[in-house]
């Protein structure tokens, strides 16, 4: 069965993406090719294309989860120092767009006469375009999040602004339409989708990673991103507070079997992106980073010691193919977990490499799932939208570290000295159980200035290792950057292949720099 599915999937990438002058009759005869492409396999590589695309060791690793200071780089510090490759950030852009793309087939698969009857074998065609619908929004949001003005494609809504994904129309070059509309019909496409699931039925009858097929998690998962949306902008975009209350009403996660990943295969063939790069690749280029491992030891912050620190790292005497393995031994001693230092220049790097923690083999395992949302996340969303609630603040806290294997007997000990519930205690543990989405952490920090245990350009820190004297470096920012970025400049390529709607834009939100904040950046 997977054998046909992943040459299903080869199809899929030259459907979407080819010229409709594709000889479709040639790819018909071809034996080694399927007739029609299951509408589950779409979604299965739009998601695994999103992925894929925006947690890799570039488009992550060299971005934003070293911005967030997740990591540090071992060797080659200038990413962690805002220095980074355009080619990664092209290559984040464009994941997200082939993923649209792929959601948008399924919709026009599930709504044309021609094809509805054939395609409601693969699912109820309603739950079919509410599920594609509903990943439109994260994608959508994941780039208005990271660029602002973005082109920008929405199924219920025929704004002539809204000129994404319309190759079909003679549409070449999209406008860019403006971060408000893009927020506020998100919001209204993730209510819609969600009315429009019929929950006594499958989402698709067999091969759904990321729902199993079930509706109510696809509607529960739905309302959350709307949560997760509205709160953003919140004070900033009209009715956002009507969506928060609503999207709570309708349904929101209510626990972990609620997440919302991807799991890759527990092999060589379709391991996780970081297993990729660390064992398949070979490359050692980054791991967990100094502030967030002292944050973790209850060093920075107002926590004690998180035993989310094991989870998270390996003991500074695990070696790499121990971690590949598993088979190193957590220890008690916090003194074994150190993290490298984050913001150093290259040519420090090689001396604080020796007894530095490696991240642990629960990240950088072959089965590793990425996620789209978590229900921690959700808890504390629901503690900010009820006043820091006490309640909300400790079932994130409980059900991160269920996550992540924490035994209960731990989580209870850490919960008896958690300090109490508040805007900067909330969003600090937030900060920890989004730990590897690094997007989602980069755009609460933009957007609250938590965690405040941040290093930020000119602050010093200490060496792990004296270095010519020196117990202590200097964060020292590169780009003419001052502070972490505030987004994403748009790719060097857009002002070549769609010049005059790029420059709009670029006006549109105040220049085509990482330092324009967006529309809810209030930080």
């Amino acid at each position: 069965m997977k054998k046909r599915i992943i040459s299903a999937l080869s199809v899929i990438a030259i459907l979407v993406t080819a010229s409709c002058s594709a000889d479709l009759e040639e790819i018909n005869i071809d034996p080694n090719r399927p007739e029609s492409v299951p509408t589950y396999g779409i979604f299965n590589y739009a998601n695994k294309a999103i992925m894929d695309g925006t947690r890799g060791p570039f488009s992550s690793a060299r971005i934003a989860l070293p911005w967030v200071q997740y990591s540090a780089q071992r060797n080659y510090t200038e990413e962690d120092r805002f220095q980074f490759r355009q080619e990664s950030n092209t290559a984040l852009f464009n994941s997200y767009y082939l993923a649209a793309n792929n959601y948008k087939s399924i919709i026009d698969l599930n709504v044309n006469e021609a094809t509805k009857g054939e395609m409601s074998a693969y699912g109820n065609n309603n739950n079919q375009i509410a599920a594609a619908r509903i990943m439109l929004a994260y994608t959508f949001s994941q780039l208005v999040d990271t660029y602002g003005d973005v082109p920008y494609y929405s199924y219920g809504n025929k704004d002539p602004d809204f000129q994404a994904l319309r190759l079909d129309e003679g549409i070449l070059k999209a406008k860019y339409a403006t971060q408000k509309k893009i927020y506020t019909d998100l919001l209204k496409e993730l209510e819609e989708a969600s009315q429009m699931i019929v929950q006594t039925e499958l989402v698709f009858t067999s091969g759904d990673q990321l729902f199993q097929g079930n509706a109510q998690k696809l509607k529960r998962f739905s309302n959350s991103l709307r949560l997760r949306i509205a709160n953003r902008v919140k004070g900033v975009v009209p009715g956002a507070e009507e969506h928060i209350t609503r999207a709570i009403a309708s349904g929101v996660m209510l626990s972990n079997l609620d997440n919302v990943g991807l799991t890759y295969e527990n092999n060589t063939i379709n391991p996780s992106p970081m297993y990729i790069a660390f064992f398949i690749n070979n490359r050692n280029d980054f791991t967990i980073s100094n502030t967030f491992v002292d944050l973790l030891k209850g060093n920075l912050g107002n926590n004690t010691a998180d035993p989310r620190l094991q989870k998270f790292a390996a003991p500074k005497t695990a070696s790499l193919s121990s971690v590949g393995n598993g088979t190193y031994t957590e220890t008690e001693d916090l003194t074994q977990y150190i993290g490298m230092p984050y913001g150093i220049p290259s040519a420090l790097a090689p001396s604080q490499l020796p007894n530095t923690s490696l991240l642990s083999s629960n990240v950088l395992k072959k089965n590793y799932t990425e996620y789209f949302m978590e229900y921690a996340e959700v808890e504390f969303l629901l503690a900010e939208n009820n006043n820091w609630n006490s309640t909300n603040y400790k079932k994130g806290i409980t059900a991160s570290m269920e996550r992540w294997g924490v035994k209960p007997e731990k989580i209870a000990t850490y919960l008896l000295t958690l300090p109490a519930a508040s805007k900067e205690n909330v969003l600090t543990q937030k900060y920890i159980a989004l730990f590897m989405q690094p997007s989602e952490a980069w755009s609460e920090y933009r957007r609250t200035g938590f965690p405040n245990t941040i290093l930020k350009p000119g602050d010093s820190y200490n060496l792990n290792i004296p270095f010519d004297g020196k117990t202590t470096y200097i964060f020292q920012a590169l780009n003419n950057l001052n502070e972490m970025p505030t987004r994403l400049n748009y790719p060097v390529n857009s002002a070549q292949l769609n010049g005059e709607n790029y420059l709009q834009a670029s006006s549109n939100i105040g220049g085509d720099l990482l330092t324009t904040k967006l529309i809810w950046d209030r930080n």
